[in-house]
């Protein structure tokens, strides 16, 4: 089976264990049906996410104008804090940052290696989880608008790496902790125009499974710019990483706009 096309996050599905979907413009592959099974990977080309043209990708899918110019990728998205369209102050498009920040956000804590603070649209639980490999995750607060998220995140990050450990997570070494009683000693830290919000948010555990046969003892991370053909036996997906037999992993997110042929054999 030959599938062709331009790598976008893998689209998933909340189930036991996650399911995995890579979808293309004319097709697409369930994941999980192909574990255990050798794929062979070929890059053959760029297409930025935004223009779809053939440019060489430079961050986030985008060639390098589009990186700069569109509103999808402005800084708010990576600095929530930042958020100005509560505002009516625009970034770049108000239209589109208006329907983006001004909508419930979840300010949470997630462990794929350590706890994690972080935030992401409500309409994101828990495929954000999902895409950052977390066993488990728990809300702090719903607020409604980006702003407010960003400005807890903020308050908090002293307490919690806003990063994860990627390697730590792929190897599935999970720090044991109470998440349920962290959150419940963090209502004090918020800031005073948040803290209102801390009762009225759901306050239940995720747990996430995820489809993996076999964990790596030693990683190596496939670099399409460097090795552009790879073949190997499939042996799990977690976050946005394939996991192959012999330790090499292939991060989705950082090829997106790779354009790819992929053969299951």
């Amino acid at each position: 089976m030959l599938y062709e096309g331009v790598l976008n996050k893998m689209q998933t599905e909340f189930n036991t264990p996650i399911e995995y979907y890579l979808v293309f413009k004319n097709n697409f592959i369930n994941i999980n049906q192909i574990i255990d099974r050798d794929i062979k990977i070929d890059f053959t080309g760029y297409e930025c996410l935004n223009c779809g043209q053939h440019k060489k990708i430079f961050r986030q899918g985008f060639c390098y104008e589009c990186f700069y110019s569109s509103a999808q990728v402005g800084d708010w998205i990576m600095r929530p804090e930042l958020s100005k369209a509560h505002l009516g102050i625009e970034d770049r498009d108000l239209e589109y940052e208006t329907k983006v920040q001004i909508q419930p956000h979840i300010v949470y804590l997630a462990v794929a290696s350590d706890v994690k603070v972080g935030v992401t649209r409500k309409t994101q639980v828990p495929t954000r989880w999902i895409d950052q490999g977390a066993s488990k995750a728990i809300e702090i607060v719903e607020v409604p608008n980006r702003y407010l998220a960003g400005i807890t995140e903020v308050a908090l990050k002293d307490m919690f790496t806003d990063k994860t450990n990627w390697r730590k997570m792929l190897q599935n070494e999970v720090l044991e902790t109470n998440l349920e009683e962290i959150r419940n000693s963090l209502k004090d830290k918020l800031p005073d125009e948040v803290k209102p919000y801390f009762d009225q948010t759901n306050s239940a555990i995720f747990n996430l499974d995820y489809p993996v046969l076999q964990f790596p003892k030693k990683i190596t991370s496939l670099n399409l710019d460097k090795t552009p053909s790879y073949q190997g036996k499939l042996k799990g997906v977690k976050g946005q990483y394939l996991l192959f037999e012999d330790g090499t992993v292939f991060n989705i997110r950082t090829y997106e706009g790779y354009m790819v042929n992929i053969e299951v054999i």
